[in-house]
């Protein structure tokens, strides 16, 4: 059951707030949905957002300023929570980049977080499903985008499921995790020792070994503190070459990682979707 916790009129449409019992994340998840005034008269495209590190379903819809253009492109902009925030395993919340706000868009393997930390079939699988059934939408138009550690689960969401999502792009996101701190803590702990099994979720790893077929669009900020250790877009630059994946990797001299950096661009992302989606 999905339950509606608040709504807003927003430049014609409706921003909305909601919860819903996972049968994924086995536990309440909760998503928000910017619905454009156009799903009157049609179904619409939908637009998913994954955000970035103690981010909730809230941040990018308050931050990102894309509520005015997707109302006129007659685009759905739905974002998810980053975690399975109402399941509570000891020391969950100890570190800002791990736990609760961290799940990082993978399934976890690993007791005790595999019970509940289900991110990549909740966003591939479930929420589309769930999606449905609070608006009219086109099924065969999704598209997915995301910051940072969100912008790693757009990529690789996209490149694993080329067929479902028609459209991909990220701001400023982790590259190649298995090779920096925050994803071998995250995968470490999530999917167990054994590197071979992160592979799956490493969007470097995944581009090299076989090509998209729509161009992906990337910007990363010159001034962006993360960059040099966390994110290393030039790793994804240079398997995109290997494979023959169109990139568009835009370097935004002295913008650093914040939503400042999101919303400077988010027009350019937005007409990157509608343009293959609409």
């Amino acid at each position: 059951m999905v339950t509606l916790v608040s709504e807003h009129r927003c430049f014609g449409g409706t921003q909305k707030f909601y919860s819903h019992n996972s049968h994924e994340c086995r536990t309440e998840m909760r998503f928000s949905a910017f619905v454009p005034p156009q799903v009157a008269e049609r179904p619409l495209p939908v637009l998913f957002f994954l955000a970035g590190l103690t981010c909730t379903e809230e941040t990018f819809m308050i931050k990102a300023g894309a509520q005015r253009l997707a109302a006129e492109l007659g685009l759905i902009l739905v974002a998810p929570d980053t975690s399975p925030r109402k399941a509570r395993f000891a020391g969950d919340d100890a570190s800002w980049d791990f736990g609760l706000g961290a799940g990082f868009y993978i399934d976890a393997t690993q007791a005790p977080w595999s019970q509940n930390y289900r991110m990549y079939s909740y966003v591939t699988s479930e929420l589309p499903a769930v999606v449905q059934s609070i608006a009219s939408v086109r099924t065969d138009r999704l598209g997915i985008f995301g910051h940072s550690m969100g912008g790693h689960g757009a990529l690789v969401c996209a490149l694993r499921n080329p067929e479902r999502y028609r459209s991909v792009s990220a701001f400023a996101p982790i590259c190649t995790p298995s090779q920096v701190p925050w994803g071998e803590k995250a995968f470490g702990n999530y999917l167990g020792a054994d590197r071979s099994t992160w592979s799956q979720y490493d969007a470097s790893v995944l581009v090299a070994a076989k090509r998209y077929p729509r161009e992906i669009l990337i910007d990363q900020g010159s001034a962006d503190k993360f960059l040099t250790e966390q994110l290393k877009p030039e790793i994804f630059e240079q398997a995109c070459r290997s494979s023959g994946t169109a990139l568009r990797l835009r370097r935004q001299q002295g913008y650093d990682h914040g939503y400042y950096f999101i919303s400077s661009f988010i027009k350019d992302h937005l007409e990157h979707h509608a343009q293959q989606l609409i």
